[in-house]
């Protein structure tokens, strides 16, 4: 079966430029082939401030944004994230989506694309590997930069060189450890079918 990949984009500011990076990612990712792309763009999505009462660990989910999304996020075998950084870390809106499930992000893979001034998002991510951590997603070392200076001087986007490679590399490392996670949640499943 064929490893599904959401890219994941995580902010959901008016003006945002991540839209045309997102849109670069999925053309880049696609032509690399070896998963299904898919992008998951957080404005699409209305969750809001987090609504749910009860721990998301149970599933016991009243909402039905909570549901859609919580099956969403639990039809991707792996992920990656397109970060911007504010105020040396990431967006709300994607600690607010990252909240809202639990197990449907467990024994994952994931990804980061970061993006922002001088040090082209940095900060946001390393503060994103800490909390996917939490979440039982693994993410891969291989981490693309883009500094917002740059690659937008023009108004539009423009990829820098040697981004293309850094994003082909970044994908074969979720890709493989997407394709063994997938195994491991399936002997979990198996094993607490058994029981």
């Amino acid at each position: 079966m064929t490893l599904r990949i959401a890219l994941i984009l995580g902010s959901t500011r008016p003006g945002r430029r991540g839209d045309q990076i997102a849109a670069w990612a999925l053309e880049v990712a696609r032509a690399h082939g070896g998963a299904d792309y898919e992008l998951v763009d957080l404005a699409d999505h209305n969750l809001g401030n987090l609504d749910e009462p009860g721990n998301p660990n149970l599933q016991q989910y009243q909402h039905d944004h909570t549901r859609a999304w919580g099956a969403l996020i639990d039809s991707f075998d792996g992920y990656v994230f397109l970060v911007p950084e504010y105020n040396h870390s990431y967006p709300g809106a994607l600690k607010n989506a990252l909240d809202y499930v639990y197990r449907e992000w467990n024994d994952k893979a994931a990804g980061i694309i970061s993006y922002g001034g001088w040090v082209a998002g940095a900060r946001a991510a390393e503060a994103l590997r800490l909390v996917l951590a939490e979440l039982q997603v693994a993410t891969v070392r291989a981490q693309p930069t883009i500094s917002t200076h740059p690659s937008f001087h023009t108004g539009a986007f423009v990829p820098q060189e040697g981004l293309d490679t850094a994003m082909g590399g970044m994908l074969d490392q979720v890709i493989a450890w997407s394709g063994a996670l997938r195994e491991v949640r399936e002997a979990k499943r198996q094993t607490a079918t058994a029981a």
